[in-house]
C-alpha cells in the first residue's frame, strides 16, 4: 500500500501493524517514492546474515587435488633463496 508521508506520520502504527500483515509499505514524498516500512521478518530474509572474515576466508573456493598435493608437498619449514 502507498502512504503518504503526512498519513504514515499520522498512522504510523496502523503502518507498521499492516507491513506485519500486508507486506511492505510504501511512503511516498510529494508522490515520489522516498521509504518502504518493513516487516522485521521480511527486514531479516532480505538482509541475510552476513559472515564474519573468518568465516569468509574459511568458507573460501575449494582446493582442487593438484593445488592440495603443492601445498603438502612443500617442507614444514620455509626456505629461502637469497642472492648476495
Amino acid at each position: 500500500m502507498n502512504w503518504h508521508l503526512q498519513d504514515a506520520k499520522n498512522n504510523f502504527s496502523k503502518v507498521v501493524q499492516r507491513a506485519r500483515t500486508e507486506g511492505p509499505q510504501t511512503v511516498t514524498l510529494r508522490g515520489e517514492r522516498a521509504a518502504v516500512v518493513l516487516s522485521a521478518e521480511d527486514y531479516d530474509r532480505l538482509a541475510g546474515k552476513k559472515k564474519s572474515l573468518a568465516e569468509y576466508l574459511l568458507t573460501g573456493p575449494g582446493w582442487d587435488d593438484k593445488f592440495a598435493e603443492e601445498v603438502t608437498r612443500r617442507p614444514d619449514t620455509m626456505t629461502r633463496d637469497v642472492e648476495l
